[in-house]
């Protein structure tokens, strides 16, 4: 998330409340989590485990707990004792949780022949392009960008809140909400079918590309970028942080695990499920999927166990 303008190291000392180590003549323009920050943001760290990857990232600024770390030359460290809380202040300052007066903001910007039919809800900040289809009880939430020649189906919710919480089971409650402040951009020739539901970055872009086709009840997880001409089947589930290529087909009911890449132009066959990332241009089954030729065969192997171990067992 990018703030509105600009922020010195002085503001946000204060705000936070929090000790400033090292130098910068650089401004604070946003907070990101650590997958996704860019020269300029701030993160968050609250765990020994993860200060150098945050250190050495490309965040100019970190929000942490100790001061018994390497500062790299020209970053800054802002120590406070609940790093996360910290974070949590600020998402709630420059995207705090507004009541909305109608169902579409008053700001919304549509393009000429986009159709948008009655009982949509529209929030704020939402641009949607030329010649869409928004049928009945859709629901497009918050800092939401549409293309030109998009079809969206009812019941589906673009822009719900990420799947994402800060564990630490020294707490009564072990999960707590790591407030969403990203946003959803969808391009152009997308389909998304009937009971949908994408969710919006943690902090930022939840992606679908150009001419991609969704089927009814898909799931896509926070920070998710989909590929152009992607096809997803029926009750397929992406987790957070995916990279689907172009030309990825996912039949029904396949799950994606998180944070992990399939390859352009690969197809997984239905109710297969996907833990690694996978290469490009091959067709996959199974679970954990694997090449679809190669699973086939160890299946046929597997039904002729009972013979070979009979023939064994008679000597």
């Amino acid at each position: 998330m990018k703030f509105p303008a600009p922020l010195s190291i002085e503001w946000m000392a204060d705000f936070l409340s929090a000790e400033i180590v090292g130098k910068s003549d650089k401004s604070i323009l946003g907070i990101n989590e650590i997958h996704v920050v860019e020269p300029g943001d701030v993160v968050f760290v609250d765990h020994p485990k993860y200060y150098n990857i945050c250190l050495s990232s490309a965040a100019d600024f970190i929000i942490i707990n100790s001061k018994e770390v390497t500062i790299p030359e020209g970053k800054v460290i802002f120590v406070v004792t609940d790093p996360f809380e910290a974070y949590l202040k600020i998402v709630r300052h420059f995207h705090p949780l507004t009541i909305p007066e109608k169902s579409i903001h008053n700001n919304l910007q549509v393009g000429e022949g986009t159709v948008i039919m009655p009982q949509v809800f529209i929030g704020k900040n939402v641009r949607i392009g030329k010649d869409c289809i928004i049928y009945p009880q859709v629901t497009i939430l918050d800092d939401t960008e549409i293309g030109d020649r998009v079809i969206i189906q009812s019941g589906t919710v673009i822009g719900s809140d990420a799947f994402y919480y800060n564990t630490k089971k020294n707490r009564p409650h072990w999960f707590k909400k790591m407030e969403s402040c990203g946003s959803v951009y969808i391009g152009n020739e997308v389909e998304i079918g009937a009971g949908c539901t994408i969710d919006r970055g943690v902090t930022g872009i939840t992606r679908i590309g150009n001419g991609t086709k969704l089927d009814n009840m898909v799931h896509i997880g926070h920070d998710t970028h989909i590929g152009e001409n992607c096809l997803l089947a029926a009750q397929v589930g992406i987790a957070g942080g995916t990279i689907l290529e172009e030309g990825v087909t996912l039949w029904g009911q396949v799950g994606v695990s998180k944070t992990l890449t399939i390859g352009a132009h690969a197809t997984v066959l239905a109710q297969s499920g996907v833990p690694s990332s996978l290469k490009g241009g091959k067709t996959y089954f199974g679970y954990p999927a694997e090449e679809a030729g190669q699973k086939r065969r160890e299946l046929v192997w597997v039904k002729r166990i009972p013979e070979l171990w009979k023939k064994v067992m008679e000597g």
